[in-house]
């Protein structure tokens, strides 16, 4: 099936670009499991071509627009982050980066397994959970699994999450997939609470912290506001915005991110974020 698109997006920088951890890249096609959803995409101009199952595909575009945020006022949100000349010369350098809409439960793992970790080693263990305790589907040949619910990760227990690699962050996923379970943390509440409410929320779980709740708040949770600063971020605002002076500690420079940026703030930090990293890349 296809999906002609109507505003700029790019399919390989916002599949790559450390929001989503379970795409794998073959021939020019991504594949990857998405709200239960088996989904083999490639991009050709405007056009997305997909196959998916086990819905059927129409139910599957309209999902795949939802988690591309086609919904956004993309020309608003560049007209306010442009006012910022570095992030501008970012969004005209890589033009359709788009944050993601993840699934929230996913996302909560994701970025807890992503304390001390690299893009790389949070596939992986994002992977096994889901060959492990997941539910296989089929595709054009091909078996993936879906992300385990907090109620499969509950049973698993953190014995089975240490098996699997996650080692000091085993015991956090089991705690808050017993809270997602008990239902201490409702995520989908989160959605609908103001951002300072809902970080404040992901912060009562242990394991999570300010810049892992700012992940999960701005690419599951609709909170465009939210800027979490990693040690990319720490990078380029230091370099780009604190050249030869101390940098800030982590809390001054969010006040001061969350002040500069403003309410499109996750947008301009992925940007930062990404061409922090990719010139990271090519230097080295």
């Amino acid at each position: 099936m296809e999906l002609t698109i109507d505003q700029p997006l790019d399919l390989g920088s916002s599949l790559e670009s450390g929001q989503a951890h379970r795409w794998k890249k073959s021939d020019g096609w991504y594949s990857g499991v998405v709200r239960g959803e088996f989904i083999q995409i490639r991009q050709k101009g405007h056009v997305l071509e997909f196959s998916s199952g086990p819905s059927p595909e129409a139910t599957a575009a309209a999902m795949l627009q939802n988690y591309f945020r086609l919904d956004d006022d993309i020309y608003a949100i560049y007209t306010d982050i442009n006012r910022d000349g570095r992030v501008a010369a970012m969004v005209s350098k890589y033009p359709g980066l788009r944050i993601l809409r993840t699934e929230p439960w996913e996302c909560l793992v994701a970025f807890i397994c992503s304390a001390n970790n690299n893009i790389a080693r949070i596939h992986q263990l994002m992977e096994r959970m889901s060959d492990e305790f997941g539910n296989p589907i089929q595709l054009n040949g091909h078996t993936r699994h879906t992300f385990p619910t907090s109620a499969d990760l509950a049973e698993a227990g953190e014995g089975e999450l240490r098996r699997l690699g996650l080692g000091f962050r085993a015991p956090y996923v089991d705690q808050a997939s017993r809270a997602v379970l008990e239902g201490k943390l409702d995520l989908p509440a989160l959605v609908q609470m103001p951002y300072p409410e809902a970080k404040a929320a992901l912060m009562e779980i242990k394991g999570i912290g300010s810049k892992i709740a700012d992940c999960i708040a701005v690419f599951s949770l609709d909170k465009l506001e939210a800027f979490p600063i990693d040690v990319w971020i720490r990078r380029a605002l230091a370099e780009w915005y604190f050249p030869d002076q101390k940098t800030p500690p982590d809390r001054v420079l969010l006040e001061w991110a969350q002040e500069h940026f403003g309410r499109y703030g996750g947008y301009a930090q992925q940007y930062l974020f990404h061409g922090q990293r990719l010139r990271k890349k090519a230097d080295g």
